[in-house]
C-alpha cells in the first residue's frame, strides 16, 4: 500500500449528542474527547459524518426493522437490547455512524485507507440491534460497496473484547466475506455466534499473549484475499477497562495495532479504520487509547 502525500480525512458522530440516564453504561463524551485530541494534533481533516440513506441500510438490515426503529415504534424489549433509550438524537447518531463507515470505506478505495471515529457497531443483527449497536455499520458498508460492483470479497478483523456476532451472523453464509474475532470467552455476548475464525480468550490474558495470539491467527484473514479489510478497534482490552475483563497495557494495544496494519499494509487492500467500544474508568483512558490507534494508523499508512 502506497502512501500519500493527501491529508488523510476522517469522520465524526459526537454531534448527534444523545441524551442518557446518570450512570449509563455508554461512554457518550468518549468521541468527543478523541475527536478533540485528534484535532488538536491535526494529523487529520475531521468531517462530520454524513447520514446514510435508509435505502442503504435495508442493505444489511430487514427494511421492517430499519422502518420501526426511525419511527420510534420498536418494542420495549427491543429498546432494552439495544441498551439506548429511542430518540431524535439516536436515528441520527445511527445513520451517521453508517455514513462514516461508508465514507472512510470510500475514502480507503480512493488513497488505500479511511477511517471514521465512529462505527464498529458489530452487535447489530439484520433484524434487530444489541449491546449499544442499533445498526451493523460494517455490515452496510461491504453491502454498498458490493452492489456498486467495487469489491467482491471483504475481511472483518475485529479485536473488540467483545465478540462480534452481529457481524458474524448476517455473514455466516457468505463465502465472501472473513469474519474474525479475537475476544473475552467469558464475556458479552454469552451466546457468541460462529466467526469464520473464532480466538476466544480466558479472563485476565496480558500483553504477551494476546499478541502471541494474534499474531498466530492473523494471516488467515488476509489468506481469504479480500477486496477490502475492516477493522473493528475496540480498545476495551484494557486493564482499566470496567466491561473488559482482559489485562492489556496501553503499549500492549499499541503494539496489537501496528501489528494489524503493519499486516495490512503488507497485503495491500484497502483498509478501513472503525473504533469500537471503551469503557475504562475514568473514559479518559479509553479516549487516550482510541487516539493512539489513529495516531499508530496515520504512523503507518500516512507519514513519509
Amino acid at each position: 500500500m502506497k502512501k500519500s502525500a493527501y491529508r488523510p480525512q476522517i469522520f465524526s458522530t459526537d454531534q448527534y449528542q444523545i441524551t442518557l440516564p446518570e450512570g449509563h453504561k455508554f461512554p457518550v463524551f468518549k468521541y468527543g474527547m478523541l475527536r478533540q485530541r485528534l484535532e488538536n494534533e491535526a494529523l487529520f481533516d475531521v468531517a462530520q459524518a454524513p447520514l446514510a440513506d435508509l435505502e442503504t441500510v435495508t442493505l444489511a438490515h430487514d427494511p421492517a426493522y430499519v422502518d420501526a426503529f426511525v419511527a420510534g415504534k420498536l418494542e420495549p424489549a427491543a429498546i432494552r437490547r439495544i441498551g439506548l433509550p429511542w430518540s431524535q438524537a439516536l436515528v441520527q447518531r445511527a445513520f451517521a455512524s453508517v455514513g462514516g463507515t461508508i465514507s472512510a470505506s470510500l475514502e480507503a478505495l480512493e488513497h488505500g485507507w479511511g477511517a471514521t471515529l465512529g462505527g464498529g457497531t458489530h452487535h447489530a443483527f439484520r433484524s434487530e440491534g444489541a449491546g449499544f449497536c442499533v445498526f451493523n455499520d460494517i455490515a452496510v458498508a461491504i453491502q454498498f460497496l458490493r452492489q456498486r460492483k467495487l469489491i467482491r470479497r471483504a475481511a472483518v478483523i475485529d479485536l473488540d473484547v467483545h465478540q462480534g456476532d452481529g457481524t458474524a451472523e448476517i455473514f455466516q453464509d457468505d463465502p465472501d466475506v472473513f469474519t474474525f474475532s479475537i475476544h473475552c470467552q467469558s464475556n458479552f455476548p454469552f451466546r457468541k455466534k460462529r466467526s469464520r475464525l473464532d480466538v476466544a480468550l480466558p479472563d485476565g490474558v496480558e500483553d504477551v499473549e494476546y499478541l502471541h495470539q494474534l499474531e498466530e491467527a492473523l494471516p488467515a484473514a488476509f489468506a481469504s484475499k479480500p477486496d477490502i479489510v475492516f477493522y473493528q478497534s475496540g480498545v476495551d482490552p484494557l486493564v482499566s477497562d470496567v466491561l473488559g475483563r482482559l489485562a492489556l497495557t496501553h503499549q500492549g494495544l499499541i503494539q496489537r495495532d501496528r501489528t494489524v496494519f503493519a499486516s495490512a499494509q503488507s497485503f495491500g487492500a484497502p483498509f478501513v479504520l472503525t473504533s469500537g467500544g471503551g469503557y475504562s474508568r475514568p473514559i479518559e483512558l479509553s479516549a487516550e487509547a482510541h487516539a493512539n490507534t489513529y495516531r499508530t494508523a496515520w504512523q503507518t499508512f500516512q507519514r513519509v
